[in-house]
């Protein structure tokens, strides 16, 4: 799989941060980030997915060298066919979305938001 850098969005809150990624086509995934002082995080999905996109929000604590697939805090699988937003229950070192399933056509947008430094 190729990857799709995001980029942190700057935020007026210093307890708050925001990460996107723009556009991932199928096959690829975003790059992983660190957010660990932020202990609340939501991500939304939204653009084409074309016929058959899915993304899937993965956690890995290992710096990257596996990744599972997060969920919501009941458990859900954080995969997603269609726009939507929904809490991400788990609190991995890094998280990235990844890209499967869709054709041509596929760019999907993922923004996460964090919030809650423990600072």
């Amino acid at each position: 799989m190729a990857t799709t850098n995001g980029a942190s969005v700057s935020d007026p809150d210093i307890h708050a941060t925001r990460y996107k990624w723009l556009a991932i086509p199928n096959g690829n995934q975003g790059n992983a980030v660190a957010l660990n002082v932020y202990h609340d995080r939501t991500v939304q999905v939204l653009g084409t997915f074309g016929t058959g996109g899915s993304v899937t929000i993965q956690g890995s604590n290992d710096n990257g060298t596996t990744w599972a697939t997060l969920t919501d805090p009941l458990g859900n699988a954080l995969t997603f066919t269609a726009a939507g937003m929904k809490p991400v229950g788990m609190l991995p070192y890094q998280i990235r979305p990844s890209v499967t399933a869709g054709d041509g056509t596929t760019a999907i947008t993922v923004w996460l938001h964090a919030r809650g430094a423990n600072k």
